[in-house]
């Protein structure tokens, strides 16, 4: 029976050595003695059940044993293939999972087309649940697809491609297959002390090549990928010591949607040959420097800008406690954002001061260097009174953050963000402050001439008993200075008598002096005590 419905059998037979044609060859079947065995129990009328599961390989065995129509009416690949028609591939689930099975079926799975079939039933009925689904979830039908291999998965998403998929349909679905293809490797980056590049880790070469695969499916469109989700992959392919083209790709990525991403997400983790955790520096850099670039050719100071400017103080924070950061890496992070970016530097005067702190045997030259990323004339004012008062940093910036605070004070009041705001009430209010500051001057300088006007003429009254002869010429000559001196104090007291436009009543007015003429007394009224 197996000669007649197996044109393979029958060649082997006729072609055999052994005299008797008792012994053949058949270590080569597709699902191995398995497979043969149902193959067997065809020939002879035995029932047997055709699943889901064994469909394939029972399909692929009959096209390897050539148990087909053409030798014998109703053989077994006809009713294979009547199965895979009318029960398997008629649902996403059961084409899904004939499509796993050819796995281990190849390559006659794909030389005779089965692959092929199954790829395209999935992608179009991927497809159609992506634009109708009729299930909840809605993208149920993305986590269906994830036990894939990456290679049929890739089949897969080519074909969703040529059908016209929605982009976001095809990243939801790419993000799916990889959180669960590499979820330990996404959740996990310690290390764990093993030898990352071993070339003789045969997992560890199987997930760098999926990695690479999977990075090579992303749809070109921006905005489709969560930025977590960037920064994860990219974990991946610095932890698996990826292709330079596969690292780049995905920072070009982040790099597009930085203005979104937060310190966490850019704390990208390398290690050693022994396992030892360390921090990608370039990586970050690279990104950064792609962003900036991009936003210096728009040639303005954009919000997303501003805030990639404080995520990368931030940052700079967050890594400055690492021992094995050197000062020109610190420099060259922080230098990759234009000043003009920063309005208030007091993120980046944090990250400075803890770098300092963290490494407490730096020269007063270095300590200078990481400094001088830094302008202190745009602290805050409560950053620049902790500068001044800060011994970790050197002189020159806390000169200058004194300097400059006292400048401030001076010229204006300082707005929310540091930057000095010069308003008409300050402007009054200093030019009333000097005019009070002068009329005190004069006021001091009266009373001061005063002052030795009534000693002098006390003195006068005291030697009043003498000659009237030899006090005379006394008299006058005391008469006319005394004369000169009230006329130089009367003018100053004019300046200041806030009634000399108007008239004024002097009949109160007691004048003691001795040998001062009052009988003509001069319009004004001024008294000093």
């Amino acid at each position: 029976m197996l000669v007649a419905k197996s044109n393979y059998i029958r060649k082997l037979i006729t072609e055999s050595k052994d005299s008797d044609g008792t012994r053949i060859d058949l270590s080569d079947i597709p699902g191995g003695p398995e497979m043969f065995e149902k193959a067997a129990k065809f020939c002879y009328g035995v029932n047997f059940e055709i699943t889901v599961q064994n469909v394939a390989a029972l399909h692929c065995a009959s096209e390897f044993l050539q148990m087909t129509d053409k030798y014998c009416d109703n053989n077994l690949a006809g009713r294979t293939q009547d199965f895979l028609s009318q029960a398997t591939l008629s649902s996403l689930s059961g084409a899904i999972v004939v499509l796993k099975s050819c796995e281990i079926l190849l390559p006659i799975s794909r030389d005779i087309g089965l692959v092929r079939r199954c790829v395209n039933v999935v992608g179009a009925k991927a497809c159609k649940e992506a634009m109708f689904p009729c299930r909840s979830p809605p993208n149920w039908w993305t986590g269906e697809l994830c036990i894939l291999n990456i290679d049929f998965f890739s089949d897969v998403v080519a074909s969703m491609k040529q059908r016209g998929i929605k982009p976001s349909s095809l990243a939801s679905a790419i993000i799916t297959y990889t959180e669960r293809s590499l979820r330990d490797l996404v959740r996990d980056h310690s290390g764990r002390g093993v030898k990352f590049s071993d070339p003789e880790n045969h997992e560890r070469t199987q997930q760098r090549g999926l990695v690479e695969s999977i990075v090579s499916l992303l749809p070109s469109e921006k905005g489709l990928f969560p930025i977590n989700f960037l920064c994860s992959l990219l974990r991946c392919a610095v932890f698996l010591n990826t292709s330079l083209a596969c690292k780049n790709e995905v920072e070009k990525r982040i790099s597009a949607v930085l203005e979104h991403v937060t310190v966490d997400d850019l704390l990208i983790p390398s290690f050693t040959y022994d396992g030892e955790r360390l921090l990608d520096l370039d990586s970050v850099r690279r990104i950064i420097s792609g962003f900036v670039g991009k936003e210096k050719i728009k040639g303005l100071c954009s919000v997303s800008l501003q805030r990639v400017a404080k995520t990368v103080d931030s940052y700079l924070a967050e890594i400055a406690t690492c021992l094995d950061l050197t000062v020109s890496k610190f420099n060259a992070i922080a230098n990759l954002v234009p000043k003009s970016a920063r309005k208030s530097e007091d993120d980046l005067y944090r990250a400075v001061d803890i770098f300092l702190k963290a490494h407490p045997s730096l020269g007063e030259m270095e300590k200078e260097k990481v400094c001088s990323s830094m302008d202190p004339l745009k602290l805050s004012c409560d950053a620049r009174l902790h500068a001044s008062q800060n011994k970790r940093l050197p002189v020159n910036i806390v000169l200058h953050a004194l300097y400059y605070d006292q400048l401030k004070l001076r010229s204006g009041v300082e707005g929310k963000e540091g930057e000095v705001v010069i308003v008409p009430e300050v402007l009054a209010t200093r030019g009333q402050v000097k005019a009070d500051t002068t009329l005190a001057k004069e006021n001091e300088a009266l009373r001061s001439e005063l002052m030795k006007m009534k000693m002098y003429v006390s003195d006068l009254q005291k030697d009043g008993g003498g000659a009237s002869s030899s006090k005379s010429p006394l008299l006058v000559s005391n008469k006319n200075s005394k004369h000169t001196f009230f006329s130089s104090v009367s003018k100053k007291l004019g300046k200041l008598n806030p009634f000399r436009h108007g008239s004024k009543d002097t009949s109160n007015i007691n004048e003691d002096l001795a040998g001062v003429d009052i009988t003509k007394p001069r319009r004004r009224r001024f008294s000093i005590s």
